[in-house]
């Protein structure tokens, strides 16, 4: 893993911030009703990703999440104005605005989704690590859920292929606390996700998602494990989301107190007290950066504003058909 520099930390901030307001801006358009139908931000999570990043090698590494899934790809690379275009519907998004929010995807920057169905990704990021391995690809792929997911039987049978063929791959449950809105507390009769894997005997263990040093740290491990062909890892990642499931979420199931006790490890904060603190840039530098950040913003959302809406013949144009199909017997 590269060392934690100033560059680093700088980058991390920068890059934390512009998704925050990235996901602020998508809620307040949302509420305009200039995106549509279900909306799952990321707001309190970033150390997650941007851990994740640092430790990964963006120039062959995969990633496959769920439908929390707006930041991601832009962090690896998507131009942000084409993320939110494809959120606005439009054809100019990364799915040509037939993904929407729950499907953004990029297979030029190796994010393969963006999946609605709970624990869906799972088995899939253990087949994306096979067929690396089966083609001697040198990739780790990084599959991403949440903790609801970790309940899903589908995990199960993954984890099991994934120690059995050692798959170059790291499972990742961002634990935010709740699935929807039900604590992890009430749908096991334990609280630590982690020791799943010990089931496995796979290498796994809980991180600090709140602190990027720490992820990064965590991840780096994992993926020089799954790089030397040593098999998966299960981490957990234990990190707060402040807003709700969904835009549609009323929060009945947590205090406003709750919410704001975990702002004050705010992984933006945290970042930018380092800075600070080591005087790798100073008050004035980083309002440069913050205006940065909101210009890089409304530039996404003009963008969408004036990108047009996909032609009614992409519908047809979207459609696989082929021919001859060889398994379609024709009546003579």
């Amino acid at each position: 893993m590269q060392k934690i520099t100033k560059e680093v930390y700088l980058k991390w901030y920068e890059d934390m911030l512009f998704w925050r307001k990235f996901e602020d801006k998508l809620a307040a358009v949302y509420i305009q009703q200039k995106v549509r139908g279900f909306l799952h931000l990321y707001n309190g999570q970033e150390a997650v990703l941007a851990g994740a990043l640092h430790a990964m090698d963006l120039t062959k590494d995969k990633m496959i999440t769920a439908y929390r899934n707006h930041v991601q790809p832009i962090g690896m690379g998507e131009d942000p104005r084409r993320v939110m275009a494809e959120l606005y519907g439009k054809a100019t998004g990364t799915s040509k605005g037939m993904g929407g929010s729950m499907h953004i995807f990029s297979k030029e920057f190796r994010f393969y989704g963006g999946h609605g169905i709970v624990g869906g990704q799972i088995p899939l990021g253990a087949g994306m690590a096979f067929g690396d391995k089966y083609n001697g690809v040198d990739a780790v792929t990084l599959c991403c859920f949440g903790d609801g997911a970790a309940r899903q039987g589908s995990l199960h049978e993954t984890f099991n292929l994934a120690m059995l063929w050692k798959l170059p791959v790291v499972f990742v449950c961002e634990n935010n606390g709740y699935a929807m809105g039900t604590s992890v507390e009430r749908t096991a009769n334990h609280g630590e996700i982690w020791k799943l894997g010990k089931g496995y005997e796979m290498p796994c263990g809980p991180v600090d998602g709140m602190n990027p040093i720490k992820v990064a740290e965590a991840f780096d491990e994992a993926i020089q494990r799954a790089r030397r062909g040593d098999g998966p890892t299960f981490l957990e990642l234990k990190t707060y989301r402040y807003r709700g499931h969904s835009m549609s979420d009323a929060q009945h199931y947590r205090t406003k107190d709750e919410v704001e006790e975990y702002k004050k490890i705010d992984p933006i904060t945290q970042v930018k007290d380092v800075i600070l603190e080591k005087k790798y840039a100073t008050e004035d530098d980083l309002k440069v950066i913050d205006k940065r950040v909101k210009d890089l913003v409304l530039e996404c959302e003009k963008f969408a504003e004036e990108s047009p809406f996909p032609d009614k013949q992409q519908l047809y144009d979207m459609v696989y058909e082929q021919q001859d199909y060889p398994f379609i017997q024709h009546k003579i």
